[in-house]
């Protein structure tokens, strides 16, 4: 017998083995595909959409793809080049022990970090009880009323704190007074944020001279409690000062502290900020991590960010949704709260599953361990002649260490030790879960001198008190609910988090073909080096030096970036894709400014533009002009020319989307950039439907001058529930100047610091990092144009079926053609049946199917990508289930079904409603409940019938439900 020839060694070192599982659709699905939307080849179709002078002019120049294990390799070779030296800086970042069955569970289980923000709340119920849990605690812990689903870190919750009182106050001020105990990057990130808004940020320079700024004018005052330097005071004087002059009272503050210590809320605070961090989140080189705001019940309507509340079902039972959904950014653009739109879900997750597995009395054990260790150190070190400041604080100690400084700190990096340079004449020394007695001890051996007698460890631990005054104890219960009481055993809270996960849809279950928010793979090895602990263990503030790994994984992703977008500078800094919109317009702004053209404070939007495009705007500072769309969706360039004529002194700039919001390409996008640059504005293209151009188009070659990328959409790092995010900008040359910068790297720019840490949300990046090393040029390309041929795809298979708007017109003997995403139009039905776009969406989730984007941009429609990722056997069953639904409505055209009672009007159909004895309904339970052949086995089952969102708005509730 005749073996076969061995095959040469070169095919068998596939080096884009990557890509092919990256990318769900084959060669022959593909070629079944284009047959279907009448193109030759994806080339071919790709030149019928793109417009020729939109098309690249070069191709990327990025390092060939390589394999799975090469790539973990070389990432692996970056994270050694981190130092792992044990950190006592605090500031706001600490160790902590995230427990394993919360590490494996949920931090690395694509059931919570694949799912997308909970709009359809059916679908959503696990995560969406996670963070009633996360609120809870806030609210407990603060001992106020209500509190939001998170926030970006704790700087920018401050921010938006700020902006919160300027809004709800009474006072007519526009001073805000910051005492000097704040974090330096909180202190940093409001003045970058207060100078648009033309708020004076008063910074007095010591305890005393807080007090007399206390007694001036000014629309709120912002305290920090703990003090940065680890002091306490009671708050109670200093908010009746506040309050005395029509002000709010803000108090930035630590949820673990606070299991000891007097809550803000008891102390007079109206508004009180933090991070969640050390609830089991790594430090992560800054990120990402839950900050939280809580305030006042009477300012909840003014809150930024999200509310989870409780509102009840078709059935009457209770069920969790986004609550207060109308004042999003999204809908009231210019006029919103915020323009946050991605959150930090999934660390937010983390420490509420933190507080359910510890419970109260856990916390509280933790938060003592720390205190005591706190106070034997002060001790140990006071017996060795060190000068530590004040009596009373929780974690953080303040040494006075004078000419010694400079060595001691040098000192301690040679013995492992991170110690954080309070002042040239200080040092401050932060305890955390983490701390052992060996780490003590290590710490007095730093500070000793030749010969010195150590101090004894068991002595001092027998003797010594809690430097908490007894006054600012907390005597207040918190955690009460059974949730926070039920599940520290390992084996019930694996079992809690399993039930949660079990009732949402996420990517691990099914497609979720949402436009314009790009839910794509989010491969396993790229997610592997996030809980590296080269990369989780390190502090944002430890010296450059430590973050060497950090720094050329930042310098190479920020490269490989430029190469996809055809900028020339690029800020990984911001940790959302608002706040990369946000920085982009500041560098505008400032860019404007240094030309001597600061009155340039027009910013011209079009009608069809994402929500957080002109919120980001108002809060630039820039004044919101809108500009027309043509009937195919294309911004009207006559209309805009106009506009462009008349602000022609003051035009900042333009913001638009390519593809547009619309999802096509709109061809005259470069004679637009031109009309605006005559004006002497720049155009900001947004990022948001940047997975239809890396390959193909670049917005920094076709005339755009700043855009803003999302890396938790087209590359990779996964959205995990609603955050977190990381949102670059990028910029043409002559505003690279003007990216945004951090004192404490000595990076500080004209336009400042956007998020707390230097390097953002650090620890996501090696997702993206993974992801274009393994893809490479031809890959990232294949990708755009495999996410394109899809929706067309769609697009021409539902055609008999759902009409899709906004198609560019097709050449003679051609099909219509689409971008990467399809708006299939279901006006129609309101008038001929009574059905709506919402209720397809919920039918959708009887057929296991997660519904596309709903309404937006254009009511009662529904806007589906399916993205690269998705193989064509997930898509069929897709347009499947779409074509099956068209039946259902066409059965009530028909008048064969009622109107009023269908099963399109009571979707979703739950497990209870099915098995009732009683079935009021003119239709099958089979029909219902398996609507699609070969269902059965895998049938998801919706855990809450249809919710009644009014009924959540008008009786809002955003705590744990009350066990009876």
């Amino acid at each position: 017998m005749t073996m076969p020839p061995v095959p040469a060694l070169q095919t068998l070192e596939d080096p884009q083995e990557f890509v092919a599982r990256h990318i769900g659709i084959g060669a022959d699905d593909e070629a079944h595909m284009l047959s279907v939307v009448g193109a030759a080849s994806r080339a071919a179709l790709i030149a019928e959409i793109v417009p020729p002078g939109v098309a690249r002019r070069k191709p990327m120049q990025l390092p060939p793809a390589v394999g799975e294990a090469q790539a973990l390799a070389e990432l692996q070779q970056l994270a050694a080049r981190n130092q792992q030296l044990k950190s006592f800086i605090g500031q706001g970042y600490y160790g902590t022990h995230t427990p394993g069955v919360i590490l494996r569970n949920v931090l690395e289980n694509p059931g919570w970090y694949t799912a997308y923000t909970p709009y359809q709340a059916e679908i959503s119920q696990g995560r969406l009880e996670a963070l009633i849990n996360f609120q809870t605690l806030v609210c407990d812990m603060t001992a106020l009323p209500i509190a939001n689903a998170s926030l970006l870190d704790e700087a920018t919750a401050a921010a938006e704190a700020m902006a919160l009182a300027l809004r709800v106050g009474e006072s007519a001020s526009r001073s805000l007074v910051i005492d000097p105990g704040v974090h330096p990057q909180t202190i940093e990130v409001i003045r970058t944020r207060a100078r648009p808004m033309g708020i004076e940020v008063v910074l007095p320079a010591s305890a005393v001279a807080w007090q007399q700024a206390l007694e001036g004018d000014y629309f709120a005052a912002l305290a920090q409690y703990p003090a940065t330097d680890g002091s306490l005071r009671d708050l109670s004087g200093d908010a009746q000062q506040v309050h005395a002059r029509e002000a709010a009272f803000i108090v930035a503050t630590d949820l673990l502290a606070l299991t000891l210590l007097k809550p803000p809320g008891e102390c007079g605070a109206d508004i009180v900020v933090g991070s969640s961090q050390r609830l089991g989140m790594p430090m992560g080189a800054g990120g990402p991590h839950a900050a939280f705001i809580a305030c006042r019940d009477e300012f909840k309507r003014a809150l930024p960010g999200r509310i989870v509340g409780v509102s009840r079902d078709a059935l009457g039972q209770p069920a969790y949704r986004l609550a207060l959904q109308t004042r999003e950014q999204h809908i009231r653009r210019e006029k919103a709260t915020s323009n946050i739109c991605t959150a930090q879900v999934l660390p937010a997750v983390i420490a509420s599953m933190y507080a359910v597995y510890h419970g109260p009395r856990g916390l509280e054990r933790i938060a003592l361990r720390v205190a005591r260790y706190a106070a034997i150190l002060a001790q140990g070190l006071q017996q060795l002649g060190q000068h530590v400041a004040g009596n009373d604080s929780f974690d953080t100690l303040l040494l006075h260490t004078g000419k010694a400084t400079a060595a001691l700190a040098a000192r301690a990096v040679c013995m492992g030790v991170n110690l954080r340079r309070f002042s040239e004449e200080a040092l401050a020394i932060a305890l955390d879960e983490t701390t052992t007695r060996a780490d003590i001890e290590r710490l007095w051996q730093i500070f000793a001198l030749p010969g010195q007698e150590q101090p004894d460890f068991a002595a001092l631990a027998a003797g010594s008190a809690l430097r908490i005054p007894d006054h600012l104890r907390r005597s207040s219960a918190f955690l009460t609910h059974p949730v926070f009481n039920s599940h520290h055993a390992e084996t019930a809270m694996l079992r809690y988090i399993r039930a949660l996960s079990d009732k949402d849809l996420a990517l691990d279950r099914s497609m979720i073909p949402l436009g314009s928010c790009t839910m794509k793979l989010n491969a396993t090895s790229e997610m592997i080096p996030v809980t590296w602990p080269a990369f989780a263990q390190i502090h944002p503030f430890a010296p450059p030096e430590q973050l060497a790994g950090y720094q050329l994984l930042d310098a190479q992703l920020r490269a490989w970036l430029c190469e996809a977008t055809g900028y020339a500078g690029i800020s990984l800094q911001p940790n959302a894709g608002s706040q990369g919109e946000y920085a982009g317009l500041l560098a505008i702004q400032a860019y404007h400014a240094a030309c001597g053209q600061a009155q340039r404070d027009i910013c011209l939007i079009p009608s069809s533009a994402h929500g957080t495009n002109p919120a980001s705007a108002q809060m630039a500072g820039l004044e919101v002009v809108v500009t027309a769309c043509d009937a195919q969706g294309n911004v009207d360039l006559e209309d805009l020319a106009r506009k462009c004529q008349q602000y022609s002194e003051r035009l900042s700039c333009v913001m638009i989307t390519y593809p547009s919001t619309h999802g096509v390409f709109e061809s005259r996008v470069q004679e637009l950039c031109a009309l605006v640059h005559r004006h002497g504005g720049r155009v900001y293209v947004d990022g948001a439907n940047m997975n239809a151009l890396v390959g193909i188009a670049a917005p920094g070659e076709f005339g755009g001058d700043v855009s803003h990328l999302n890396l938790h959409k087209t590359f990779c790092i996964p959205h995990g529930g609603g955050g977190p995010g990381v949102g670059p900008v990028c910029v043409v040359e002559d505003l690279v100047p003007f990216l945004p910068g951090h004192t404490s790297t000595g990076l500080f720019s004209g336009v400042g610091a956007v998020s707390a840490a230097p390097l953002g949300n650090a620890a996501v990046l090696p997702i993206s990092w993974m992801y274009m090393r393994m893809m490479g040029a031809e890959g990232l390309r294949r990708a755009s144009e495999t996410a394109i041929l899809s929706a067309n795809y769609i697009s021409c298979r539902l055609q008999p079926y759902y009409p899709t708007l906004y198609a560019n017109p097709a050449a003679p003997g051609r099909r219509a053609r689409v971008g990467h995403e399809c708006i299939l139009d279901l006006r129609g039905f309101k008038a001929s049946c009574g059905v709506s776009a919402e209720d397809v969406a919920k039918r959708l989730i009887d057929y296991g199917l997660h519904a596309p984007t709903l309404s937006f941009p254009v009511a009662n429609t529904l806007m589906v990508e399916p993205t690269e990722s998705e193989p064509l056997a997930e898509i069929e069953r897709f347009i499947e289930a779409m074509i099956s639904i068209r039946e259902e409505i066409r059965q009530i055209e028909a008048g064969a079904v009622s109107r009023n009672d269908n099963l399109l009007k009571n979707a979703p159909h739950t497990a209870a409603a099915l098995l009732a004895e009683d079935w009021p309904h003119g239709y099958a339970r089979e029909q219902a409940a398996f609507p699609q052949p070969g269902q059965r086995p895998s049938k998801y089952w919706p855990p809450v019938a249809r919710i009644d969102n009014v009924y959540g708005d008008r009786y809002l509730h955003c705590s744990c439900i009350p066990m009876t």
